[in-house]
């Protein structure tokens, strides 16, 4: 016996173990209030809201909380992801087409009910005295829940875009209308997903988009080759007796045994309503996420991490009418109403063929299964005290916890507080980092700035002593080129002189040539005349030319 549960605890652990070495956990955000759907659609007629969630190891899991109006239409979608829907208030009529049956739903509060993806359906609510809205809480999921890669389209497609993104021409010959009936379908805007019902003495004429719910259902005066499929019912949670109960509550679990409709989604239904001052018993899924919606009051939602892994942290939060909460497979929860107020929420679970959740307390709980010694060895206390922990309480799912809900809000409270405090600390810490941080650069720049100011002053200081340099080299330079041009200009002067001089020697010598020349020419006058005379006083005399010719030559000589 001994063996064989610990056997059990190895192979439990073992499990646990190869489940938190993923390396693909998710960061886990379990709560998302009221206030933080993001509005798909709004009209007059309705609204639509819608979140999306996920386990930290898988999803996301989309929900949509469709809100319609008494007497108003849900336009035809084509489903793209398989939907577990819950009716919350109100009543109307679902119709939709699979692939062989037109199949029409009565509903009413508490209905249950799994459309598979690929089918197209509509929804039509109810015209009631109280005008109570039709409420319906939609859960879309791959059909594999098993791969998180799976492409995902998105939950569903309204039949215009699916109709209305062919070309006109092709539309014409494949319904074989005039191109007129085209033009005037394809003009008309784009319908909001909620309409009001149109009475049928409101036009002469159907509306184009009730001929296209006709053609897809098969309905009208056409057979069509869709049958209609007849004896359909969903499954009422409400009117289902409890899988347990007792004066502190009872909880409700749907899956595919229990309802053929759910068979194969491997997406189960549940419920549970706590009593004041109850608590849903610690326990966990061992393979089996639920994703919960608070229908009615408030209470504490307590999770446990079954890792050490940085993206996981123990966490206690406040949930109320609205919120929707997360709690994924192998996470330890307790949710607790307070002790002025019950709790109520349902939800959908993943794998819920093949979980059977399991509880740390009573007769059911898996300690119970496990030798005394070992588990006395995992507390690392002794088999006495062990015994009396697991042995006080007979009581397994819903127990009296007066006040609890109280205190875990206390505990959050001062957790918060704790926490805005470690934020405040470590926000003056990085406040005080930063203006250490500024200081540290102030000291930086003053130091840099008064590196400037030297180096400019350095700088300065180099360019003035080479401005001087500059200036008395310019000033030697100008000085040398006075000294230059004074000596160029002596030499100038000294050449121009001698020049003169020159000229001078030259102009005197030429003068004195030119005397020369002319008393050479007045002797040679004075000759020729001389000559003449003589030559007149020989012709006169006849014999005086010899003597007046030697008086020549001697004066020549």
């Amino acid at each position: 016996m001994l063996r064989n549960h610990s056997l059990f605890l190895c192979f439990f652990f073992v499990v646990s173990a190869s489940v938190l070495r993923s390396d693909h956990v998710l960061k886990l955000d379990p709560l998302v209030t009221k206030e933080e759907r993001r509005t798909v659609a709004l009209t007059d007629s309705g609204q639509i809201s819608a979140i999306d969630v996920n386990d930290g190891y898988r999803g996301p899991y989309h929900i949509q909380f469709i809100t319609m109006e008494p007497n108003s239409l849900f336009l035809p979608v084509l489903l793209q992801a398989d939907m577990v829907f819950y009716v919350h208030t109100g009543r109307g009529m679902l119709e939709w087409v699979d692939d062989k049956d037109m199949n029409r739903l009565d509903l009413q509060p508490g209905d249950v009910y799994r459309l598979e993806s690929g089918s197209v359906f509509y929804v039509h609510s109810h015209a009631n005295p109280t005008r109570e809205k039709l409420r319906i809480d939609a859960f879309f999921t791959n059909r594999n829940n098993e791969s998180s890669q799976e492409t995902y389209f998105g939950a569903y497609s309204t039949l215009s875009d699916l109709v209305l993104g062919f070309d006109k021409r092709v539309l014409q010959m494949a319904f074989k209308v005039s191109s007129e009936l085209i033009e005037e379908i394809m003009g008309t805007t784009k319908p909001t997903s909620i309409i009001r019902m149109p009475s049928r003495n409101e036009t002469d004429h159907p509306d184009w988009r009730a001929g296209i719910i006709e053609a897809v259902t098969g309905g009208g005066t056409s057979p069509g080759i869709y049958s209609r499929k007849k004896g359909t019912k969903a499954f009422n949670i409400l009117r289902r007796k409890p899988d347990f109960e007792n004066c502190n509550g009872w909880s409700v679990a749907v899956n595919g045994k229990d309802f053929r409709s759910l068979k194969g989604s491997d997406i189960g239904v549940f419920m549970v309503n706590l009593t004041k001052g109850s608590m849903m018993a610690p326990h966990w899924n061992p393979r089996a996420t639920e994703v919960a919606i608070v229908t009615h009051g408030q209470g504490m939602v307590r999770i446990v991490c079954s890792s050490d892994s940085p993206n996981c942290q123990n966490s206690r939060f406040r949930v109320k009418e609205g919120d929707v909460f997360v709690i994924p497979r192998f996470h330890p929860m307790a949710q607790i109403s307070f002790n002025n107020d019950s709790l109520v929420f349902m939800g959908f679970s993943t794998m819920a063929r093949n979980n059977r959740p399991q509880f740390f307390v009573g007769k059911r709980s898996v300690f119970q299964a496990i030798d005394v010694e070992i588990l006395a060895m995992s507390f690392n206390v002794n088999n006495a005290t062990v015994r009396q922990f697991i042995d006080s309480q007979q009581e397994s799912l819903i127990l009296e916890c007066a006040s609890c809900a109280e205190e875990e809000e206390k505990k959050m409270e001062e957790e918060d507080r704790k926490k805005r405090q470690e934020e405040e600390e470590e926000k003056r810490d990085e406040e005080a980092k930063r203006r250490e941080e500024e200081e540290r650069e102030a000291r930086k720049r003053e130091e840099e700035q008064k590196q400037r100011q030297e180096e400019e002053a350095r700088r300065e200081e180099e360019e003035a002593k080479r401005q001087e340099k500059e200036r008395q080299e310019r000033q030697k330079r100008e000085e040398e080129e006075a000294k230059r041009k004074e000596e160029e200009e002596k030499q100038r002067q000294e050449e121009e002189a001698r020049r003169e001089e020159e000229e001078e020697a030259k102009r005197q010598e030429e003068e004195k040539e030119e005397k020369e020349r002319q008393e050479r020419q007045k002797r040679e006058e004075e000759e020729e005349e001389e000559e003449a005379r003589r030559r007149k006083e020989e012709e006169r005399g006849g014999g005086g030319g010899g003597e007046g010719r030697a008086l020549k030559k001697i004066w020549k000589i």
